[in-house]
């Protein structure tokens, strides 16, 4: 191949970036409105400009060289000015367009991941003074690893730790973890008969998809206490669960950490608790050692979603006294009289106005 050129075609730089950022050669012409060849032709000439090969293949994709992955991080870097210059250009004239330039940082979400998670988890950014450009992508948690080790991605909030013998490595860093809370309508609520969890036998309930780790956690959980759900539905994405839940469809699971959230907006009662049954979550990396600035204090600020769920949770058990922790040892249809009657009482008086 040729010397390093003195002069950087940017069309070749950009159809390469687009490559990268679209997983492959064919999406990327699909994106561009190009053919298939022409986007090849423009990666061999940026290949024999810089004198570097940019990809090999992994089976039938292409992976970065790590020569590829320096370029890609300064293509990032090259078309994000471009786009930060013209969205500097379109500010009306009686805004400052000087500026301090941003703080980037792009983060994945697996989507097995309860947004209420990642928004509370992603808050921790909200604290910091210097200006930043977030990016937000959600993914199933494996085609988002392959950005990860791509460094497309800063960093992944997921629900697993990093895969064994994953090549090339990522590694995981613990976020937080809480039990696992069981919620119902109350109508539902109201036939589940017996102590908790086996109140559940033969009863409707709502799975999380296979790709959710807290599917296996859960099967585990109902096999160790002679429980047989009667399964209704795998849903993969968490708020279409919950809508379903809401419905009345079935039974299902949530992190104790958003148990009052879960409550309140989806209008559903608690119907179990299980501390043991613990929900983990980890931010995974493509480095051991994390030098960004922001995904350092979304690890050390992250750790708050669920240290402030931990203290509330045991700041409510305290106040409520032994009766009221007695309650997931009960029927869920016993411990929801004393609402029901408070609820006519309620219902009572406003006729009565």
């Amino acid at each position: 191949m040729s010397a390093t050129p003195t002069w950087l075609n940017y069309n070749h730089l950009h159809y390469f970036y687009i490559v990268v950022r679209e997983r492959g050669i064919a999406a990327a012409a699909r994106k561009l409105r190009l053919s298939h060849p022409t986007v090849s032709e423009q990666i061999r000439a940026l290949e024999h400009a810089l004198g570097e090969t940019l990809f090999f293949r992994g089976g039938k994709t292409l992976v970065l060289t790590d020569v590829g992955r320096h370029v890609f991080q300064y293509a990032e870097d090259i078309f994000a000015l471009g786009t930060e210059l013209a969205e500097t250009l379109r500010a009306p004239l009686a805004t400052p367009r000087v500026v301090g330039r941003p703080l980037r940082v792009a983060v994945g979400v697996a989507d097995v991941i309860p947004k209420v998670i990642a928004r509370r988890v992603l808050a921790a950014l909200e604290v910091v003074e210097t200006p930043i450009r977030l990016t937000i992508r959600q993914d199933a948690t494996v085609r988002l690893l392959d950005d990860l080790a791509r460094h497309t991605l800063d960093v992944l909030i997921t629900d697993i730790p990093a895969p064994p013998g994953r090549t090339p490595r990522v590694f995981a860093h613990a976020l937080g973890e809480c039990g696992t809370e069981f919620f119902a309508t109350r109508e539902l609520a109201a036939t589940l008969e017996g102590p908790f969890p086996r109140c559940l036998d033969r009863k409707p309930f709502l799975l999380p998809g296979s790709a959710n780790a807290q599917q296996h956690a859960l099967l585990t959980y109902f096999d160790q206490h002679g429980v047989v759900p009667r399964i209704v539905a795998e849903i993969d994405d968490s708020a279409l669960l919950k809508a379903y839940g809401e419905a009345g469809r079935g039974v299902f699971a949530g992190p104790e950490a958003l148990g009052g959230e879960i409550r309140s907006h989806y209008d559903v009662v608690r119907v179990g608790l299980a501390p043991q049954l613990r929900e983990r979550f980890y931010l995974l990396t493509a480095e051991r050692r994390i030098e960004h600035p922001l995904v350092s204090k979304l690890l050390s600020l992250g750790h708050d979603v669920f240290d402030d769920a931990a203290r509330a949770a045991a700041t409510g058990a305290r106040s409520q006294g032994p009766a009221a922790r007695k309650v997931e040892r009960t029927s869920p249809k016993a411990a929801l009289a004393p609402a029901r009657a408070k609820h006519r009482k309620g219902e009572s008086g406003r006729r009565d106005s």
